[in-house]
């Protein structure tokens, strides 16, 4: 079975659409869920912060981690992006499956 991971970002939201369909047009993820308005309150320089945010929910497998991180380093306006890898154990064989052949189109 692949190696699915389930990842979340929080961006922007005026670039949150944009982001989601750069990662799936380079195969870097399968799908992308995108939860358009989040409220994000978090330590930053020592400062409480409050931004309202969208959340992408991705799914990719392990072998496109690495690439898809170092997309978000480049391509997110955050100095320190929220970046979260969560490793799928269980789902839907023929879903799973799904995602890890999306991921390796070009």
């Amino acid at each position: 079975m692949a190696q699915v991971r389930v990842c979340f970002i929080s961006a922007p939201r005026d670039i949150s659409k944009a982001l989601a369909h750069k990662l799936c047009e380079e195969r870097l993820a399968a799908c992308i869920n995108i939860i358009p308005k989040i409220d994000s309150v978090y330590w930053w320089e020592d400062k409480l912060e409050t931004d309202e945010e969208s959340l992408l929910i991705i799914k990719t497998t392990q072998s496109k981690v690495e690439q898809l991180i170092n997309y978000v380093k480049d391509n997110h306006p955050y100095p320190v992006p929220e970046v979260i890898m969560l490793e799928v154990s269980e789902g839907l064989p023929d879903y799973l499956n799904w995602v890890a052949a999306e991921t390796v189109k070009k």
